[in-house]
C-alpha cells in the first residue's frame, strides 16, 4: 500500500510538473514574446517575468530578442568613381521595431529567428555596399575622406531593401582595399599627391617665416633708431650738464685735480689692500706727509713741486 501511495504521488507530482510547463513561460527584459492560438498570432508580450498560457497545441510561444544585432557583408569587389578596383567589406547594427504590427511582421517574415534575418540581411548589405561607386578612392580614405557619406549611402540601400519590421540602424565600412594587382600603382599616386601637397605646405611655411622675418626686422629697426635717438639725447643732456661741471673746475683747477686724486686713491686701497709704490707720483704722494706744498696748500708731487719752484724763481728773476 506505501508503494502504490509513494508511485501515485510521484505520478501526481510529475503531471503538475508537465502542466506548468507547459502552462507558464518567462520573458526576460530584452525580449518580446508572441503568442499563437492554434497557430495564429493573438499577441505581444513585453513585460518581463512569468506568464501564462493555454497548455500544449493550444498557445505556442515564440521570444523574439530586441538588442541590437551585428551583420557583416563578404568582401565584395566594385569600382570607384574615379575607376579604381576596391574589394570592401561593411557591418550593419540592426534590431527588429518595437511596435506590434512590426513585431508579428518579423514573425510572419523570419519566423521569429534572428539568424535568418541576419542572413537575409548580410545578402541586403552586400548589395548596397556597392554604393562607394558614388565616391572617388580619395574620398573613401586619407583626411579628405569621406566615410560618412558614403555609410548613409550604404543604410540608405539596405533600408530599401530590408523587409518589414526590421530597422537598420548603422552602417560602417570595416575594409575598403586595393587587389594587389593595382596596390603599387595607386599607392605612388597617392604618394606623388602627397609629395606635391607637402612641397605646398613648404612653400607656405617659408613665406609665411619671411614674412614674420621681415616684419620682425623692421620692428628691431624702429626700435633700435629710437633707442639711437633717445641715447643722443640723454648724451646731449649730459654733455650739457657736464659742461656746467667743466666751468666750474677750470676756476679751481688745482682742487679738481686734488679731489681726482682722493678718488683715485680711495679706489685703489678698497678692501684690504697692501700697497707697494712710489710715493713721489700722484695720487700716492698723498700718503706721504712731508709732501711739499703750492700756494694754495694742496700737496703736489715732488716733480710738480721742483718746477713750480724753477718757475718762481724764473719769474722773480
Amino acid at each position: 500500500m506505501n508503494k502504490r501511495t509513494s508511485a501515485i504521488a510521484l505520478g501526481l507530482a510529475i503531471v503538475a510538473v508537465l502542466v506548468l510547463y507547459s502552462t507558464t513561460y518567462t520573458v526576460n527584459f530584452h525580449e518580446i514574446a508572441i503568442r499563437e492560438r492554434f497557430g495564429v498570432p493573438s499577441g505581444v508580450e513585453r513585460n518581463a517575468g512569468l506568464h501564462f498560457k493555454w497548455p500544449f497545441f493550444i498557445d505556442n510561444v515564440t521570444k523574439i530578442d530586441r538588442r541590437k544585432q551585428l551583420a557583416e557583408s563578404p568582401l565584395v569587389q566594385t569600382a570607384t568613381a574615379d575607376g579604381l578596383q576596391v574589394v570592401v567589406q561593411a557591418y550593419l547594427f540592426w534590431q527588429v521595431k518595437d511596435s506590434d504590427a512590426d513585431v508579428q511582421a518579423f514573425y510572419q517574415s523570419y519566423g521569429g529567428s534572428i539568424d535568418a534575418a541576419s542572413k537575409d540581411l548580410e545578402q541586403a548589405l552586400a548589395g548596397a555596399v556597392k554604393a562607394v561607386a558614388g565616391f572617388r578612392f580619395d574620398e573613401l580614405v586619407g583626411p579628405n575622406a569621406r566615410l560618412a557619406d558614403a555609410e548613409k549611402a550604404i543604410l540608405a540601400g539596405v533600408s530599401a531593401t530590408t523587409k518589414t519590421g526590421v530597422e537598420p540602424v548603422a552602417v560602417g565600412l570595416a575594409q575598403v582595399v586595393l587587389p594587389e594587382r593595382v596596390s603599387v600603382p595607386v599607392l605612388s599616386r597617392m604618394g606623388e599627391v602627397q609629395n606635391t601637397l607637402a612641397r605646398i605646405e613648404g612653400a607656405k611655411a617659408t613665406s609665411q617665416a619671411d614674412a614674420l622675418k621681415s616684419q620682425a626686422n623692421s620692428q628691431a629697426d624702429t626700435i633700435r633708431a629710437f633707442a639711437a635717438q633717445w641715447a643722443a639725447r640723454i648724451e646731449a643732456k649730459g654733455n650739457e650738464e657736464a659742461a656746467v661741471y667743466y666751468e666750474r673746475m677750470k676756476q679751481h683747477a688745482e682742487l679738481a685735480t686734488f679731489l681726482a686724486w682722493i678718488d683715485a686713491m680711495r679706489a685703489g686701497l678698497r678692501g684690504s689692500t697692501t700697497f707697494v709704490g712710489d710715493t713721489t707720483t700722484a695720487p700716492f704722494h698723498l700718503l706721504d706727509l712731508s709732501t711739499p706744498l703750492d700756494a694754495n696748500g694742496v700737496p703736489q708731487p715732488p716733480a710738480k713741486s721742483a718746477e713750480a719752484s724753477g718757475s718762481a724763481e724764473d719769474a722773480s728773476r
